[in-house]
């Protein structure tokens, strides 16, 4: 199974262009509100979990982070992402690996996933996720999730995904965090269609 998603996922960032993707954003106001919004230090640990190609790493390096942590499925995703980010690649650690199998020692204060969580179908998985990103955060770290809400799509990139409403992630992530908030709101895709996704904002206790 992790082979296959693996198999999907390079397949997806060897054929198609970073605007021919739905999750595609020049610009991602949502996420870069998030740092401001809760005055996250420049140096600040950070993991970008599920990452892909986003542009969210370029303005991180823009706003001046420099502890940064990008971790995708796709080495593909990555090549593309390190092309694009030039000599600036060097200020970012790329780590290929399916979030469930990720192994460090290093610890986080915020970790950020957008997006990538939803791909995670499965219980146990479901669980196992929530545990490895309790273990992965500093005590007080921050984790901000956005997965497609109960009004959004039930598949992406052909995939089926989990919806995730407000009483859904407090169900799951409330043993080991406290929520600060949570909010829907709509993604306008490259092909002019909408999505409705839901964003949670989460400290470790």
């Amino acid at each position: 199974m992790i082979d296959s998603k693996k198999e999907h996922w390079e397949k997806v960032f060897a054929t198609k262009a970073e605007n021919e993707v739905s999750w595609y954003q020049e610009k991602p106001e949502t996420s870069i509100k998030f740092f401001r919004e809760n005055n996250i230090a420049k140096n600040a640990k950070i993991l970008e979990i599920g990452g892909g190609d986003s542009h969210l790493i370029d303005h991180l390096l823009e706003m001046g982070y420099e502890k940064l942590t990008l971790l995708d499925i796709s080495g593909n995703a990555l090549e593309r992402i390190k092309k694009r980010l030039g000599e600036k690649a060097k200020k970012v650690n790329f780590v290929i690996s399916d979030i469930l199998d990720f192994q460090t020692d290093e610890r986080f204060d915020v970790v950020h996933d957008r997006a990538s969580f939803h791909f995670i179908t499965q219980d146990e998985e479901k669980v196992a996720y929530k545990d490895l990103i309790a273990d992965l955060l500093n005590p007080m770290g921050l984790f901000f999730v956005g997965t497609f809400s109960e009004n959004g799509p039930l598949k992406c990139s052909g995939l089926e995904i989990t919806q995730y409403s407000e009483s859904k992630f407090e169900n799951l992530f409330s043993e080991d965090f406290d929520k600060l908030n949570c909010f829907t709101q709509d993604h306008k895709t490259p092909f002019e269609t909408i999505q409705n996704f839901i964003f949670c904002t989460f400290k470790k206790k």
